[in-house]
């Protein structure tokens, strides 16, 4: 039996629900992996247990107060270096000590870290949608230019990526690829109308009735917008188009997504809502090893349903799917306004039905530019808070 190679991983985003989820994975297989670094945004004592447990070389907290703290409580730990802030986050993400980034930091806070692991050459485990909505382009040629190796975490992309020939991901035509059907369970107010829409409460956007998510991916997951900042995913992920998409609402949330081909097969990965399925392909691609993930009962499923996505009802999409085709700076725009109307809405500052007339205002009145450096999107991005933010007080509960 051949002994496997043990991978050295960091966590982006380690307290978080993709992060713990991958410490799950990595807890079942020591003699496969080992943590070299661990990072969270505020979480002191979640952080301290965990580091208890691993022992990674750093734990980084990107607050400062928040990692003066750490130091204390791991007193008991001299041999976990605790730093703190943007410049320590993206230093651990590149460290050459570890071979494997998880990247599991949520919104446009993530990209910076996950740029600088891409422009090491890492293994990136691309759970941070909002990197490549906000950057596309300019993180595929990163991604070229370096050699990183990218795998899709999300399960929806991680579904199409095993339903793929691993050489042709970014050649679909030659794959012989006529479309990809791109699943979504519909959120927990599928089924309400227009007017129940404008009086959900926050905790109610956080019950999502298939996954285990944080609060944000949640919300998004209730107004489409998860789906359609994935619609924008899967376009730089497998190098296609939204026309070469077709979204399928699919309440079961089993078949987490297919690809159709041009013999008339259509390819589908199945399986418990659970990320530990797609977390632990991306981990030990292209082997496969236990994720501790309940087997599949399809006697107790038994049958599968798929609706068109609502577009009246749920803009979102339509207007994720409007920024990409409008290109440039447009998808960053879209994103900021988008991270800024969830947390107003989170906060109780916000209606539901509110998000995407926030996105939609805020759109409209941000210039759209070329998307050309990195410079330019994060200053796109500041400028797009700021206009959501002002149209967010015009509208507050």
């Amino acid at each position: 039996m051949v002994t496997p190679v043990k991978r050295s991983i960091t966590i982006l985003g380690a307290t978080g629900s993709i992060g713990l989820n991958t410490l799950d994975v990595v807890r079942r297989h020591p003699d496969r992996f080992a943590v070299h670094a661990l990072t969270a945004s505020t979480s002191v004592e979640s952080m301290a247990e965990l580091c208890h447990e691993f022992r990674p070389r750093y734990a980084v907290m990107a607050d400062q107060q928040a990692a003066r703290a750490l130091i204390e409580v791991l007193s008991d730990l001299p041999s976990v270096t605790v730093l703190s802030g943007n410049e320590a986050l993206g230093q651990v993400a590149a460290d050459a000590e570890a071979d494997t980034v998880m990247a599991a930091i949520v919104g446009a806070a993530g990209l910076p870290p996950t740029l600088a692991a891409v422009r090491a050459g890492k293994r990136v485990l691309l759970a941070n949608k909002e990197a490549l909505v906000m950057s596309g382009k300019l993180f595929m040629d990163a991604v070229a230019a370096s050699g990183a190796e990218v795998l899709p975490i999300d399960s929806e992309h991680n579904a199409i990526f095993q339903c793929m020939p691993p050489d042709k991901i970014r050649n679909t035509g030659s794959a012989g690829i006529t479309r990809i059907l791109l699943t979504a369970s519909g959120g927990p107010f599928r089924t309400h109308s227009a007017e129940a829409l404008r009086h959900v409460l926050p905790a109610e956007a956080c019950a999502h009735p298939n996954w285990s998510m944080g609060q944000k991916i949640s919300v998004d997951s209730a107004t489409l917008m998860n789906k359609g900042l994935e619609l924008i995913e899967a376009c730089w992920l497998f190098n296609t188009t939204p026309e070469m998409i077709e979204v399928h609402v699919h309440p079961e949330s089993i078949i987490h997504s297919m690809v159709e081909y041009a013999d008339g097969s259509v390819l589908a990965q199945l399986g418990s809502p659970d990320m530990r399925t797609p977390i632990a392909n991306g981990l030990a691609w292209p082997e496969r090893i236990d994720a501790g993930v309940a087997p599949l009962d399809l006697f107790r499923i038994g049958q599968f349903n798929f609706e068109r996505p609502d577009l009246e009802r749920f803009p979102c999409l339509r207007l994720a799917a409007e920024a990409f085709q409008q290109g440039g700076t447009a998808p960053a725009v879209l994103n900021a306004a988008n991270e800024e109307a969830v947390a107003a809405f989170l906060a109780g500052k916000l209606g539901f039905a509110d998000i995407p007339f926030i996105i939609e205002q805020t759109l409209a009145a941000t210039e759209v530019v070329p998307a050309d450096s990195f410079e330019t999107i994060f200053a796109k991005d500041a400028e797009a808070r700021a206009l959501a933010r002002e149209q967010i007080l015009g509208r507050a509960v």
